[in-house]
């Protein structure tokens, strides 16, 4: 096996930082249930020096030009492509997601992100307003420090993508990453020191809940940013709103897809496996409610059932393995109570539901049919890979269906009337649309929710807005005068 336990379970202050007080956190691998790794939560003094260094550090890094700073973030993008493999495989043994899944979509996003923000840097600028002889200029500042907290399914590819854009603003960054997958990380930080940051610029700092609620409530923090389900998200909302401090959510969903009889078969089918089966269904914008129009519903099912005999659930290291293992045993036991009660609710199922006779935490790709909306499995987050077919007969029916969520963070449709389908994403109350496509996040689109689903957007040209803020000069060019 690779050798995956780290040099010390912290990079702070430009280096790896052990302190054993903390409490010991086990990295296990969830093809196999070992423990491959054992980093440690963050002890006060470790928090301590996180933000020390990160305050020292950003005051130093938004004193340069924006060009200078953009220039770390490509070199780090650009040292990131060179190590994609070892960065792939160290991801594949912290998350269970294949290896032929991560060679593609988790660092290699992560340098997606630094080399698009990397070149944004240069150009953020204010605008000057003429008023008369006198006039407003405004300035684009960094908010300070800010604070990332992680989720497990993309470790690596949230670490960059709350980090890109907050160090190209000229702001610092301490994140921590989840308990469950610490290990993505702290390499993300040692390419970025070795890319020309200062010490202290990005620090990683791990730990459970705990060490989260200690960054947040620290004065010297600035902005927060996580992702992460909707009750913590809530929790973090409120401890930030205390101090008024800058938040980005990026929360759950039950995203709606919806297949119009006209679609293209193979298209919609794909289109549904990707937003239900990528990642094992550990995917926070998953179309995991698939309203499939009455008369394609019996060849959409047929079609699914087929499709899923190729998935292969072998080693995750093995690049022909193309569906790994959930992220850990409390997740899939989690998805079995799900499966369990769509069974008992009536629902029928058509593939799957089974958990695999091997060690790790196997479960099979599951569909159900003849779902209604009541149902628990089409109202909660399964955050597993559990598939939902409701049936529907018209446009205007499905929309109100597709509607009625607390969630709002993506939707698709799949037709062949691109003006029905433009018409239908205008109507979703989602942040995050498709139109024949699904589960597609360049970096240069925004990224996030309406509703429960989350607050402000993560990339594309949107998030500059919320790792920065505005100041306007006025500037008199006349005597002053006054009424006394």
């Amino acid at each position: 096996m690779t050798q995956v336990q780290p040099q010390a379970s912290h990079f702070v202050n430009g280096a790896y930082r052990e302190d054993v007080a903390g409490e010991a956190i086990p990295v296990i691998y969830p093809a196999t249930g070992e423990v491959i790794a054992t980093v440690h939560a963050a002890t006060p003094a470790v928090i301590e020096e996180a933000l020390a260094s990160a305050a020292r550090a950003q005051k130093e890094w938004a004193a340069l030009r924006g060009v200078q700073r953009g220039r770390v973030l490509r070199r780090a993008a650009d040292l990131i492509r060179e190590r994609n493999r070892d960065l792939s495989v160290l991801e594949t043994y912290d998350t269970g997601k294949p290896l032929s899944e991560t060679l593609v979509a988790d660092a290699w996003s992560a340098a997606d992100a630094l080399e698009y923000f990397g070149g944004l840097a240069a150009t953020l600028s204010g605008e000057h307003i003429q008023l008369g002889s006198d006039f407003v200029y405004t300035r684009r500042e960094p908010l300070g420090v800010c604070v990332g907290i992680g989720a497990w399914n993309y470790p690596t590819q949230i670490a960059a993508w709350k980090g890109a854009p907050a160090l190209a603003c000229g702001n610092a960054m301490v994140f921590k990453p989840s308990e469950t997958t610490p290990l993505g990380a702290l390499k993300l930080a040692e390419i970025l020191m070795e890319a020309g940051a200062p010490a202290g610029l990005y620090n990683v700092v791990q730990g459970m809940g705990a060490v989260g609620a200690q960054l947040i409530a620290d004065p010297r923090v600035a902005k927060v940013s996580i992702t992460g389900s909707v009750p913590t998200g809530t929790k973090v909302y409120e401890a930030a709103a205390r101090a008024m401090k800058h938040v980005t959510l990026e929360l759950g969903g039950k995203s709606p897809l919806i297949v119009f009889e006209d679609a293209d078969l193979e298209s919609a089918v794909s289109g549904a496996i990707l937003g239900n089966f990528y990642s094992t269904g550990q995917v926070c914008s998953n179309g995991t409610r698939v309203f499939v129009q009455r008369g394609l519903k019996d060849a959409f099912l047929s079609r699914v059932a087929e499709r899923l005999q190729g998935v292969v659930m072998g080693d995750p290291q093995d690049e022909s393995t193309n569906f790994g293992p959930m992220v850990s045993q409390r997740q899939r036991d989690i998805v079995e109570g799900f499966i369990q009660k769509g069974i008992e609710e009536g629902a029928r199922l058509v593939a799957g539901g089974r958990r695999l006779n091997r060690p790790g935490f196997w479960i099979e790709p599951t569909v159900f049919a003849d779902v209604t909306d009541d149902m628990t499995i089409a109202r909660d987050e399964i955050f597993g890979p559990v598939m939902s077919v409701l049936d529907f007969d018209t446009e205007e029916e499905v929309l109100a269906r597709a509607n009625a969520t607390e969630f709002g963070l993506a939707a698709g449709v799949f037709t062949r009337d691109l003006a029905r389908g433009h018409r239908v994403a205008a109507g979703f109350e989602a942040g995050t649309c498709f139109i024949n496509a699904y589960n597609l996040t360049p970096v240069e689109a925004p990224f996030g929710g309406m509703k429960r689903s989350g607050i402000g957007r993560e990339n594309g040209q949107a998030a500059i807005e919320h790792y920065s803020q505005l100041k306007s000069v006025y500037v008199g060019m006349n005597r002053v005068e006054a009424p006394f």
